[in-house]
């Protein structure tokens, strides 16, 4: 903090319109403090009321302000990722946001030409047959090594269940959420399960190990495809499963079991009515389904479904949260019956530092396709999403499902 202490706010240099209107929102903070290091060498506290985060941030030029009163996260990513800003705790710092969500609105959601830019780029990365394949794998063919080097042993890309346990291996965490999803389904020996977002196999490899079933597995990742397959075939376990590079809504047969982990933010809003429809078309009478996914909170739904957030221009294109309303809403619609909804945000938490302190000690053996940028946006990635399950903004959810 270049050794600044101080107690009161200090006469800031003149700072174009827009971020003093930041800088007026920032001095109605209602909970926590900003320490704010200024371009000129000042430094300015804020404080709130109320006890909360404390967080700090160093801006080079005032424009990093005025730019994240127009873009809000997503210019706030772009001015960390390329070294215009930076803060000690990037998780502290999104908390104190979230906290002062009143105050701050006014200024960095008050220009709808500002974000017009960002939702345009959103648009364009609807989730069609051709989107949804180009927007999987943008995200997921960085590579098998990448993920390999801070992912679990067995490569899995979803919430862990701690279930209460911060001690408890990310390894056996991983399996623990693999076990609970078998218990809610109890498939019978030889039943056939349908895999939607199979991911690199670490779920089907799991399901046949244990249970004995066949699992019919889709993804659009190329990578992960090639990944899954061959680690069935290791394992000898290559001919009860069946993977394909197949897009959900085309998926033939019916099954007696669907598992879905994670795959659900990816679909986007308007194919929603679809995802459920095809679990309702793909089970048999009397099936069960089990879908895992990340939902914002109902409160805010309805603002963050108009917008687009730094999740979805930068990490996962074309995707959106659903809210559990909306998700009651749509399996109903689609005649679907919900038997148990079980909730483990905070478990999501633990899995994220968990990533964010492999990824940190990753960094080293990344290769030259994953320059410092590239690293501070995913460094930002995982405490962004860190925050939300913190602050319960976000939540994950296993829902289970069934056809009457």
């Amino acid at each position: 903090m270049n050794g600044h202490s101080p107690t009161r706010p200090l006469i800031l240099a003149r700072p174009p319109l827009l971020a003093r209107t930041l800088i007026s929102a920032l001095e109605n903070l209602q909970a926590g403090s900003l320490l704010l290091e200024c371009p000129d060498g000042s430094a300015q506290l804020f404080h709130g009321q109320a006890p909360g985060p404390s967080a700090h941030l160093a801006i080079r030029d005032w424009d990093v302000l005025a730019k994240v009163a127009k873009g809000g996260d997503i210019a706030l990513a772009e001015a960390l990722r390329d070294e215009r800003a930076h803060t000690q705790d990037a998780v502290a710092l999104i908390r104190l946001a979230l906290a002062n969500e009143a105050a701050l609105d006014r200024a960095v959601h008050g220009s709808v030409a500002g974000t017009l830019l960002y939702w345009l780029r959103h648009l364009f990365n609807a989730n069609t047959r051709a989107g949804s394949r180009r927007n999987i794998q943008a995200h997921y063919d960085l590579g098998n090594d990448f993920y390999r080097l801070w992912l679990d042993e067995g490569m899995t890309y979803s919430a862990a269940l701690f279930d209460g346990d911060s001690t408890r291996t990310l390894e056996d965490a991983q399996t623990a959420k693999y076990e609970r999803i078998l218990q809610r389904l109890n498939p019978a020996r030889g039943a056939r399960l349908l895999e939607i977002g199979c991911g690199w196999g670490g779920f089907a490899e799991y399901a046949i190990r244990t249970r004995g079933v066949h699992v019919t597995g889709v993804t659009l990742s190329s990578e992960q495809l090639a990944y899954a397959q061959a680690r069935l075939a290791r394992a000898g376990l290559a001919e009860q499963a069946s993977l394909t590079l197949t897009d959900y809504r085309d998926i033939k047969g019916q099954f007696d079991h669907i598992v879905s982990i994670e795959m659900l933010e990816a679909v986007g809003e308007r194919w929603w009515p679809t995802y459920f429809a095809t679990l309702r078309d793909r089970l048999g009478q009397g099936g069960t389904a089990l879908v895992q996914v990340i939902t914002i909170d109902d409160a805010h739904f309805a603002r963050y479904r108009r917008g687009t957030d730094f999740i979805q221009q930068y990490i996962f294109p074309g995707g959106m949260l659903p809210s559990v309303q909306r998700l009651e809403e749509e399996s109903r619609g689609a005649g679907l019956r919900i038997d148990n909804l079980f909730a483990f945000g905070a478990d999501y938490a633990l899995t994220l530092r968990a990533w964010r302190h492999r990824f940190a000690a990753a960094l080293p053996m990344l290769d030259a396709r994953f320059d410092a940028p590239f690293q501070r946006i995913w460094r930002f990635y995982l405490d962004y999403c860190i925050a939300g399950f913190e602050t319960g903004r976000t939540d994950v959810c296993q829902i289970q499902f069934a056809r009457p």
